[in-house]
This record gives C-alpha cells, sequence and structure tokens, in this order.
C-alpha cells in the first residue's frame, strides 16, 4: 500500500521517524512536506497535499502530522471526499476506519509521543472497514458534502 505523509514544521522528526517504521512494515511511503524544521510551513498546505493526492489515487492512504492533529485534518477534511480523523490513541484510530472508512489519521507532534504515535498507525492501518449500516452513515456524510 502507498502511503502520503505530509506535517508542518513542527513534526518533521516524528514524520520521519513514522515513514521509516512504515517502510519497515513493508508500506510504500511517499512525502509530501515538510523538510525543514526551521522553514514554517502552514498545516492546511500539507493537510491539502496528501488529501488531493488520495483523490487522484497517487496514494491509498495518508498519515498527518501537526502540533495537535487538529489543523491539518481540518484542512484535509475540506478536499471532497476526504474523511480524516484525529486520533490520540490506538482506539480511535481503528474505529475511525472501520465505523467511518477514513483514509487519513491525523495527530499532534505535541500530543502523543513517538511509540504512541506507532501504536496508532498499527491500529489505524490494522483496520478493516466493516460496511453494512456504517457505509450507510458514510454515505450520508458524502451526501451533505454533496449538498453543500
Amino acid at each position: 500500500m502507498k502511503v502520503g505523509f505530509g506535517c508542518d514544521h513542527t513534526a518533521i522528526d516524528l514524520k520521519k521517524e513514522l515513514m521509516e517504521y512504515m517502510t519497515e512494515k513493508g508500506y510504500e511511503c511517499v512525502d509530501y512536506g515538510a523538510y525543514d524544521a526551521k522553514v514554517r510551513v502552514d498545516y492546511p498546505d500539507q493537510g491539502q497535499k496528501v488529501a488531493e493526492a488520495i483523490i487522484a489515487g497517487e496514494v491509498e492512504k495518508g498519515v498527518l502530522i501537526c502540533g495537535t492533529g487538529i489543523g491539518i485534518s481540518l484542512a484535509a477534511n475540506k478536499v471532497p471526499g476526504i474523511r480524516a480523523a484525529v486520533c490520540s490513541e490506538p482506539y480511535s484510530a481503528e474505529m475511525t476506519v472501520r465505523h467511518n472508512n477514513a483514509q487519513i489519521i491525523a495527530f499532534g507532534a505535541r500530543v502523543v509521543g513517538n511509540e504512541l504515535a506507532k501504536k496508532i498507525l498499527d491500529a489505524f492501518f490494522g483496520a478493516i472497514f466493516e460496511g453494512g449500516r456504517h457505509a450507510e452513515r458514510v454515505q450520508k456524510i458524502c451526501n451533505i458534502e454533496e449538498n453543500i
């Protein structure tokens, strides 16, 4: 699976470590920036890049990291067809796939440590969408987006 990674300047070290971790697990990782912690990068730009890469079919899923994970996920969710969720623990990361079919996991470099971030990724990427009644609910989310 191809996974897009994006972050702002606050999360570059964590992004690098997580990309190495996922590569070791057999994932192909694509880095959409940021690249230099000394150069300020606005998180909406990175959230948009990864979300658009998913819609374009360049990558299948995404990992977004900023200070809290909130801002970067809000930006990603503005891209039609994207469901991004901020999760600070593994259970929510698993459930956002199982029940919401989320394509993007987001978290905060200032909120979770490296080892917890790895557990969150394991839960997110190990989960499978359950479909059924959850598919109906995801469709309702998509319908809201289409009516705006």
